[in-house]
């Protein structure tokens, strides 16, 4: 059967617009006049499509795909090198919508006019992607904050995008034929639980509160994190205290504040491991636009959006696996790999642990320039590119790895990079002043 009888038969079988509602429905209908002359293109050639060209659908589709892509963009033991490559630069970036529209949904949200609650809010945001958009303001109490505003519309939008998804899988099984199709499904599944949550303003609170609570109960004085103001925010609005500084890399640095930027890494970096243990949930995407050095050397951790949970077995995993690195032992590193990692098929460690060694040592050629340049709207190639080239590695044995331990691998290599960054003569792990074992 051909690649367009087989797209037929999936909406025929698996889509019902009776049940779907007039939502659904228009929502399917719109998503399917964007993808069918993709797909005529595309079943034409009869061959994998050009990564390029999907990015470009998954952008024209909008919320609830450009989330997708940034799963594909995570799940490098899972998809091709070149979507996961191409996916990095999968622009979530959109339109602001009208300021008298954020100032409805801020009121509606709140349920008070917002002259109650803000004495000023910026008309343009700093930041605007497919699902909220974020203005500076301030509070009639006097205190600068951020107000991160969820777009109307959006969680119909992915509600009836639910409707569509099983074509969208089907789709990617047809286009990429040696996809696991258990593993797609488990992505799906993570990804549409992530922007239902993502997409409930109370979670990331939540998580932001919870990380307070782990900094104050341990009295660590040195990582902030920034408050949340629950009078001001609700389901579809979150209003956080605004942070001043620069980013912890920035060359200026030591120029911009008291402290020493190298002491002010380890001291973070000691208290996101520690979070790992002692938080329900870790902060998944620390790099160096998420950390912010203040005047005063304190560092603040902000953008709680992207988390990420850790099972004890996948932590002890990754401790092994690190201590594999330290000792440039590969064959330890493989078999942390495959602890951690699933699969179905037997594996040569002897042949996994050599081509770790490979990747690992590409990693002493990183530029450390590529991660100074990073901001907070973009992750760094020379990273990714260690990131998409391990988990290549790791499909073309048959491992597939949970994002959780993708997260995790993703900041340990920040931070073994920040630290050649500020403090060349240091070793990731095997210093004194870094805590692992904890």
């Amino acid at each position: 059967m051909g690649f367009l009888p087989d797209i037929h038969s999936i909406v025929k079988r698996n889509i019902s617009l009776t049940e779907m509602g007039v939502r659904s429905s228009l929502r399917l209908t719109q998503t399917m006049a964007k993808v069918t002359p993709y797909a005529i293109r595309w079943g034409l050639k009869r061959k994998l499509p050009p990564a390029n060209e999907v990015r470009q659908l998954f952008e024209a589709l909008g919320t609830t795909y450009i989330k997708f892509g940034q799963f594909i963009a995570s799940s490098p033991s899972i998809f091709p090198k070149e979507y996961v490559e191409e996916f990095e630069q999968l622009l979530d970036q959109s339109t602001p919508i009208p300021f008298r529209t954020i100032k409805k949904i801020i009121s509606e949200d709140l349920k008070q006019p917002i002259n109650r609650v803000f004495c000023h809010i910026d008309q343009q945001p700093l930041a605007s992607a497919s699902i909220a958009q974020v203005h500076a303001a301030t509070l009639v109490t006097g205190e600068d904050v951020v107000v991160k505003v969820q777009k109307p519309g959006v969680q119909a939008i992915i509600t009836a995008d639910l409707n569509t998804v099983y074509v969208l899988v089907r789709l990617l099984e047809l286009m990429l034929p040696n996809t696991d199709s258990d593993a797609l499904a488990g992505i799906v599944s993570e990804m549409y639980q992530a922007m239902i949550d993502e997409c409930d303003f109370t979670k990331e609170a939540q998580h932001i509160k919870a990380f307070r609570h782990f900094i104050d109960t341990s009295n660590i004085k040195t990582v902030v994190a920034p408050k949340v103001y629950a009078e001001a925010s609700g389901l579809r609005v979150l209003t956080m205290e605004r942070f001043y500084g620069c980013a912890l890399t920035d060359k200026n640095a030591k120029d911009k504040s008291q402290g020493d930027p190298a002491k002010a890494l380890f001291e973070a970096l000691n208290v996101w491991f520690a979070s790992l243990m002692h938080c329900e949930v870790f902060h998944g995407d620390l790099h160096s636009g998420n950390m912010m050095l203040f005047a005063d050397g304190r560092v603040g951790f902000i953008d709680f959006g992207m988390v990420g949970r850790v099972s004890p077995e996948t932590w002890q995993a990754m401790f092994s696996l690190f201590k594999g690195l330290n000792e440039q032992d590969y064959a330890l590193v493989a078999h942390s790999m495959l602890a951690v990692g699933m699969t179905r098929k037997s594996i040569d460690e002897r042949q996994l642990s050599r081509e770790i060694e490979q990747v690992f040592l590409s990693m002493k050629k990183l530029d450390s320039e590529d991660l100074m340049a990073n901001d907070s709207l973009n992750v760094s190639p020379a990273v990714n590119d260690v990131i998409n080239t391990l988990g290549e590695v790791a499909r073309n044995h048959g491992i597939r790895f949970p994002r959780s331990f993708t997260l995790l691998l993703k900041q340990f290599l920040y931070f073994d990079r920040y630290i050649q960054i500020l403090d060349p003569d240091a070793n990731l792990f095997d210093d004194e002043r870094i805590h692992l074992d904890f």
